[in-house]
């Protein structure tokens, strides 16, 4: 019997993903943690517990005691809030994974799975079709700690026998959590601000491509990468994964098709400069052919259900 701790449940990957395992492994199985409440649904359908991932002690306490034999960890500071604290966000998102990486090596957890993202691509890397293998030069600190865990992970494998799996996440979009401080978080607070005010801001480009990937696609891809059989993974630092490619003009054309008087208007912060840095589209081919990476959602589809869900979401929330 498989026994699953989810650090950093509270979080926008977090609080759809551990729904989704209780459903697989049965709710008294999946342990979520973090060091905020979680949403009522994690908490009421299962364990959950208080727990900070930079306590070594205590993590790997809980680990051992709980018999867990899978790790999510999902705890990191993201690429916009992490360029306004640099180094607490390189101690933070390090920390993190090595305190991870150690617990399963002293324990019997021995898979785990810990995201990495776009981020780690750089100026330097091709921006169309970003291959798996390529030159990865990151100016970014958030960056900069995923291509360095990237290596740990695949270093914990190869010399301690650590079953790490990783996905490089390109934007996530979702109506169930709010932008948690990322670059890609436009095309989700523009959903928001399209119901609540038929306007939005953009804080990148018009013309600005990169790589987004709806959630379910998300949640569905990191599950099936991890119960892939390990002798099919030929990558043992992370996998590219693409979802669809589009710019903020892109997006709100679409989203005028279903509300004709919205309006955006853009104004470019320091974001600009790390969207700039990032790829614009990815290639997947080797997750696909490894583990069968798919995806469901084109842009059409997601739209239409990112203003059905968010217009019931709000108008449940002013009732």
């Amino acid at each position: 019997m498989e026994k699953i701790l989810v650090i950093g449940s509270s979080g926008q990957i977090g609080s759809e993903l551990v729904p989704v395992l209780r459903k697989i492994y049965g709710n008294e199985n999946v342990y979520a943690t973090d060091i905020k409440d979680p949403p009522k649904d994690v908490r009421k359908n299962g364990p959950f517990q208080i727990l900070d991932v930079i306590d070594y002690k205590n993590l790997l306490h809980f680990i051992v005691g709980n018999k867990i034999t899978q790790i999510y960890n999902l705890a990191a500071v993201l690429s916009g809030n992490a360029e306004q604290i640099p180094l607490q966000a390189w101690d933070i998102n390090m920390k993190a994974l090595m305190n991870t990486l150690e617990a399963a090596h002293q324990s019997k957890a021995k898979k785990l799975f810990w995201p990495s993202s776009i981020a780690v691509f750089g100026p330097t890397t091709p921006r169309y079709n970003t291959p798996q293998l390529t030159v990865m030069e990151p100016n970014t600190v958030y960056g900069i700690s995923k291509l360095a865990g990237e290596r740990w992970g695949e270093y914990y494998h190869k010399r301690y026998g650590i079953d790490f799996r990783s996905i490089r996440y390109p934007g996530l979009i979702s109506y169930k959590t709010e932008p948690g401080g990322g670059t890609t978080d436009y095309a989700v607070e523009i959903f928001f601000d399209a119901v609540k005010k038929n306007y939005y801001r953009c804080f990148l480009k018009k013309d600005t491509a990169l790589p987004m990937m709806f959630m379910d696609d998300a949640i569905n891809n990191t599950i099936n990468l991890m119960q892939a059989d390990q002798k099919l993974l030929s990558v043992r630092s992370a996998y590219n994964i693409a979802g669809i490619s589009f710019t903020p003009a892109n997006l709100a054309n679409e989203i005028k098709k279903l509300k004709p008087d919205f309006s955006i208007t853009y104004k470019p912060d320091f974001r600009q400069a790390i969207a700039d840095s990032w790829p614009a589209s990815i290639d997947d081919s080797i997750a696909q052919k490894d583990w069968g990476m798919k995806t469901n959602f084109d842009i059409i589809k997601m739209v239409q259900l990112m203003l059905e869900k968010i217009e019931i979401k709000l108008k449940k929330g002013n009732s």
